[in-house]
């Protein structure tokens, strides 16, 4: 039941990214596309934290980090937001790192330098 929830909630936050990349287009820097993706989210009645600190906890010990996820809706979903000429692995990499720290087990890698941003979105579970 849980996983229904996350794919819907992951299709409205695709929903809302494609509505600002429409507006906006491709070629801003990072920055724009997470304002506006807040304040979209935020339109649509969703719970969204931005630039939320990521601490590690190691052996018990916490230790604070310059680690920050870009968006994190409702407490489930963490929305990592890129405007770069592909998306890679290490990007990849960084949202499951995010995932783990978290507790979070869905994430979207959203890359709004695209033509078309359904060829930007990456879905990632745990």
């Amino acid at each position: 039941m849980e996983s229904v929830l996350e794919d819907e909630m992951t299709s409205k936050i695709i929903g809302a990214a494609i509505e600002v990349h429409r507006a906006l287009g491709p070629g801003l820097l990072e920055s724009a596309y997470e304002l506006c993706l807040y304040h979209e989210l935020n339109l649509q009645k969703f719970k969204v934290e931005k630039q939320k600190l990521m601490p590690i906890v190691y052996k018990d010990v916490f230790l604070e980090s310059g680690y920050r996820a870009d968006l994190i809706v409702e407490e489930r979903v963490i929305v990592e937001i890129k405007s770069v000429q592909s998306l890679n692995r290490v990007h990849e990499a960084q949202l499951y790192s995010y995932l783990k720290l978290s507790g979070c087990s869905t994430g979207l890698l959203i890359n709004f330098n695209t033509y078309l941003l359904r060829d930007g979105i990456r879905r990632l579970k745990l």
